[in-house]
This record gives structure tokens, sequence and C-alpha cells, in this order.
């Protein structure tokens, strides 16, 4: 089962000239989620500033399937792919109040070392959350958006 993560309303800044949420917006509400996953997988600040670790991200592939208006709350859950001794592999899920899937993000994350500036292995607290969560998720299917490719189908 997904890890829901993180819950919030639409706010009237996020809304653009189409009157639904703008684009970059669902960027940043991903991004806050993976910030608090971090929290619940033990990298919260004190965590960071004491061990010099954080995660950067890598890559993210966002998918836009429904519009989002001013004040809607949403959710979102996380089901991590796959994850090495250096990298999680995650897809968030964003999801209206009816459980309507309204948005996705596809994101590669990597274990950074802050006092070298460089790639490093997970600390074994957070590895150990890590595969705690890999287990507890072993029999979720992958998400039809995972591994998507952009690009205009031809016949």
């Amino acid at each position: 089962m997904e890890k829901e993560i993180y819950k919030f309303s639409v706010k009237h800044e996020w809304i653009d000239y189409n009157g639904h949420m703008n684009d970059g917006e669902y960027a940043k509400v991903f991004s806050l989620a993976v910030d608090e996953w971090m929290k619940q997988i033990g990298l919260g600040a004190d965590f960071r500033n004491n061990e010099q670790y954080t995660l950067f991200t890598l890559e993210m592939h966002l998918n836009y399937l429904k519009e989002v208006k001013e004040n809607e709350h949403l959710t979102i859950t996380l089901q991590l792919l796959d994850y090495d001794l250096k990298r999680a592999h995650v897809f968030l899920v964003m999801q209206n109040v009816k459980g309507d899937r309204v948005a996705t993000s596809e994101q590669m994350l990597m274990g950074m070392d802050t006092k070298e500036n460089r790639p490093a292995p997970f600390p074994r607290p957070i590895i150990n959350k890590i595969k705690q969560i890999a287990i507890s998720q072993n029999q979720m299917k992958k998400p039809k958006e995972a591994s998507s490719i952009i690009g205009i189908p031809r016949k």
C-alpha cells in the first residue's frame, strides 16, 4: 500500500490565468511532499545538519491528469519503486477527496554528503527505514505512468 505522506489545500496564489493550479506549483508541492517523506524516514532538519547528509533530486517526471481548483483538498502518497545504497526511485500520486488521481510525479533521489558535496550511501538508520518501506510495498504493481518516455507516437 502506498504511504500517505502529505496533505494540503490549493492556495489562491497557485491559480493561473486558466483558472486552475499552475503547472509549476505541482512540482513545488511534490517537492514539499518529498521533504515530508524525508522527515518520516529520519532525514529531518536536525539529522541533516548534524550528519551533513541529505537527498538531492536527480530527475523528476510530472503527469497532469485532472484540473485542480482553488481550495481543493489533496493528498499525496508515495510508492517506493526501487532503491540501492545511495538512491531511491519513488512514485508520488496526488489525489482529490474523491480518490481521483489528479497528478503523478516520478523521482530519482540521491543521498548526498553535504560536507563533501558528493553522493554517499544512506546512513544505517535511513537505509533501514527505506528497506522497511520496500518490504511493506513489495507486492504493489508498478504504476502505468512510471518509467514513461516523452514523445509523439508515430505510426
